[in-house]
C-alpha cells in the first residue's frame, strides 16, 4: 500500500495528537464564582505528568477612564518543564512563575470581580493549593472577592486547563474583560 503525503500528514498528526491526549481525565474541577463573558479555549493536558506550578498574564490597573482587564492568562508548568495554556487574552504581561515546594496543584479559587456598569474585569487573580497541603497566590490584582475552594484532584494533581476568555473587541467596544473562567483537570 502506498501513503500519499495527505495520507502521512494525517497520520504523523493523529499520532501526535493522540500522545498529549492520552492521559487519562479522572476528573473536572471547576469554581462557580466565574465570569459570564467570552469564549472556552481548546483543552490543554501535560503531556506525561502533573502540574507543578503556574504564571499568570496580568494587565496592570490603567487608571481613570480606561479599560482594565486584569487577568488575561493561565499557565501551567507541568513535572517535565513544558508548559501549557488555553485561551490568552491581548492585554499584559506574564509575570513570575510560583511552584509547589512538593508534589502538584490540586485545587483552586478564582478572585473575580462583581458586574458593574462599566469596566468590567472579571478574574483578577487565583490561588492554589498543592497535594503537599501547601497554598500558592498568583500576583494577580486584588480587585473581587476570592470564592469558594473548588473540590480537590483525588488521585493525582491538576494535569491540563481550559480557560474562558473574553477576546479583544477593538477599538470601537469601551469594555473587554479579559480571563473570566477557567477549569482544571485532574488526571489519574
Amino acid at each position: 500500500m502506498q501513503l500519499t503525503s495527505p495520507t502521512v500528514f494525517f497520520l504523523l498528526l493523529s499520532c501526535c495528537l493522540w500522545d498529549v491526549e492520552s492521559k487519562n481525565v479522572a476528573s473536572v474541577i471547576s469554581v462557580t464564582n466565574g465570569g459570564q463573558w467570552g469564549e472556552w479555549g481548546e483543552r490543554k493536558v501535560c503531556r506525561t505528568s502533573e502540574a507543578k506550578g503556574f504564571s499568570l498574564k496580568v494587565q496592570l490597573g490603567q487608571g481613570s477612564f480606561s479599560d482594565d482587564t486584569s487577568l488575561n492568562g493561565i499557565r501551567l508548568i507541568c513535572t517535565d518543564d513544558s508548559v501549557i495554556t488555553s485561551a490568552v487574552g491581548k492585554y499584559g504581561t506574564w509575570l513570575d512563575a510560583h511552584y509547589c515546594p512538593s508534589g502538584f496543584l490540586a485545587s483552586f479559587s478564582l478572585r473575580v470581580s462583581k458586574e458593574r456598569l462599566f469596566d468590567n474585569m472579571a478574574a483578577n487573580n487565583i490561588k492554589f493549593k498543592c497535594t503537599d497541603g501547601s497554598e500558592l497566590e498568583g500576583n494577580g490584582l486584588a480587585w473581587g472577592e476570592y470564592g469558594k475552594w473548588s473540590k480537590s484532584c483525588e488521585e493525582a494533581g491538576i494535569c491540563g486547563i481550559q480557560t474562558k476568555v473574553d477576546t479583544h473587541k477593538g477599538i470601537f467596544s469601551l469594555d473587554n474583560t479579559g480571563l473570566n473562567d477557567v477549569k482544571f483537570f485532574c488526571c489519574t
